[in-house]
Parts: structure tokens; sequence; C-alpha cells
């Protein structure tokens, strides 16, 4: 009887080995020399192995902008001790190099802490694969500031070619989700900055995104940052700054029918720079005969004395 042919032999049973071994030795020709460093890379494909870090080349696609480095001192300290626990994730390159998908910190810290090989996952991966991974795991992980989250939501978009609803998908979010993280990118940079340091929370900053002016959204950055206000307070604030000004008295029936006097125009525009300015609520009631009143809302005391401050500075 026949005997069965064995299984589990691997590439090796697929691939002419005697050409492998000329490849081996420098001989053997381009295509044979092809198929070895095909089959050194596809034997680590798939499963875990410890790799020289001197092997592994950061990653081009990395959505991470910013590495603590007292964050990184403290994990590789932790490595010292204990290792790497959770195995970073790599793409095998051939000829003994590998670059990194996920994994980039325990990457650092293990360079920091003089280990010299790591656990690694190895998969297979062409370069549009490669960055849409590497994004979905990272953009996956609560470390990451809002500011870089929402740009790994904008790159897989960009470079991906993928659909709102599609990001979500990958990255296990709803789309609501999503958009709100990619409208944090409409914000002007001292925020974004502030956002991204940690001194602003997400939900601060969707409140100030809801206002369309720069200098009313620096304003209230300014108010947040010097008075520590909720949210609740911040949106509230928001309300009052994007009610329209009230229209002053109109001087007929045909003014009304017109639309907008002058006058009126000027109020609105000299109630718009003052509620920038004072960074509050700001009513101008003008009459008919050209006197009026000017009303400032403020919301504690403390808030009083900073209106104050800003209508009789101190002479120094």
């Amino acid at each position: 009887m026949a005997k069965k042919a064995a299984l589990g032999k691997g590439l090796s049973a697929l691939l002419p080995t005697a050409g492998l071994e000329e490849a081996k030795e420098g001989g053997g020709g381009l295509e044979t020399s092809r198929l070895y460093r095909f089959e050194e890379r596809m034997r680590f494909v798939g499963r875990v192995a410890e790799l020289d870090v001197e092997t592994i080349q950061p990653n081009p696609y990395q959505p991470r902008l910013h590495f603590d480095e007292t964050a990184l001192d403290e994990l590789s300290r932790s490595i010292q001790q204990l290792g790497i626990i959770q195995p970073v994730t790599v793409r095998a390159l051939g000829d003994g190099q590998f670059q990194i998908i996920s994994g980039e910190r325990r990457l650092r810290a293990a360079k920091r802490a003089g280990v010299r090989k790591i656990p690694a996952y190895v998969r297979e991966a062409d370069t549009e694969a490669m960055l849409e991974m590497a994004l979905v795991e990272n953009v996956q992980r609560q470390d990451l500031n809002p500011i870089e989250t929402a740009l790994g939501y904008q790159r897989l978009i960009e470079e991906c070619d993928l659909t709102q609803d599609k990001v979500a998908e990958k990255v296990g979010k709803n789309r609501s989700t999503v958009s709100n993280f990619l409208r944090l990118l409409k914000l002007p940079p001292r925020v974004q900055a502030s956002l991204r340091d940690g001194d602003l929370s997400t939900g601060h900053a969707r409140v100030l995104v809801s206002l369309d002016n720069t200098a009313v959204q620096y304003a209230v950055l300014d108010r947040i940052l010097d008075e520590g206000l909720s949210v609740r307070q911040v949106e509230q604030l928001a309300r009052d700054l994007s009610e329209p000004p009230a229209p002053p008295e109109p001087k007929s029936a045909q003014e009304t029918a017109d639309g907008p006097s002058l006058e009126q125009l000027q109020v609105e525009a000299f109630t718009n720079r003052l509620r920038s300015h004072f960074s509050t609520m700001v009513n101008i009631k003008r009459k008919s005969d050209g006197s009026g009143k000017l009303e400032l809302s403020y919301y504690s005391d403390e808030d009083l004395e900073r209106i104050l401050e800003l209508l009789l500075p101190s002479a120094d």
C-alpha cells in the first residue's frame, strides 16, 4: 500500500529546497534569491516570534504625535522588571527586517530599558493594509489624546478612502462619536493645543466648536482655563453669546418693511464686538432718539470682578 503524503511540512514541502540552499550561499540567480527571501519572510507570518529590536523599523503611519517621556520611563522600568507582557504587532519586510504596526510605545520603552529581543506578532500586510491596521489599532487605544484620535479618523477617511460609517464600524464606535471627534479639527490652533495637552476637556471643546468666531472661542477658552468653568457653565455662556442682539426700536413702520436700518446694523456690530471683548452676554437697547441702555451679564462674583477689571483696568 502506498504511503500517504505527509502533512504539515510547510513551505519547504512546496518550494524547491535545492534552489533555496543555493540562494543562501549567494547563488542560484535572481528568482531563487527572491524565493528564499519569500520563504524567510513567510516563516514568521502568523505567529509570535522573539525579534531583535534593531530589526524592527518605526511605523511611518504612526498616528500618535506625542510620546510622554515620563510615561516611557515608567514603562521602561516595568519592562526591566517584568518584560513585555503584550507582544507588539509587526509586518515582515524580508531580509530579516520588520516594520511596527502597533506597539511603538512598547518598542521605544524596550530600547530604553536595554532589552534586545521582544515578542512580536508578525502579520503579512501591504502598505495600504498596514496603514489601515495601524490607524485602526491605534485609535482604539485609550491613551491617545482627542486630537490624535481625530487625526487618526481623518487619515482613515482620506488615505484609506473610508466613509465615516466605515470608520465607525472598524473602530467599534457610533458614527456620531467619529463625527464629533472630526469636528474638533475645526477648532483654532490654540484650542487644539489645550485639548492635546489635557488643559481642556473634550466636553468643553465640543461647546467651543459651536462658536463660529475665533476671537470668541479664544476668549471663552481663557475663561475656562482661568476660572475653571464647568461644561454646563460654558454651554450656558455659548447660548448667551450665540443669541442674536436685541434689535433697536424701529423709527417707523416703513423702516420695518424695508429691513434693518443703518442704526440697527451698527447696534448689531457694536454688540458683537462687545461680546467678543467681554466674553459674556451683551445687549444694547437703543431708542429712537439715539439714547439707550447697555447690559452686561455675569455668572458669578468672580465673573463680575473679571468684567470690572476689563472696564476699569488698574494703572501699573
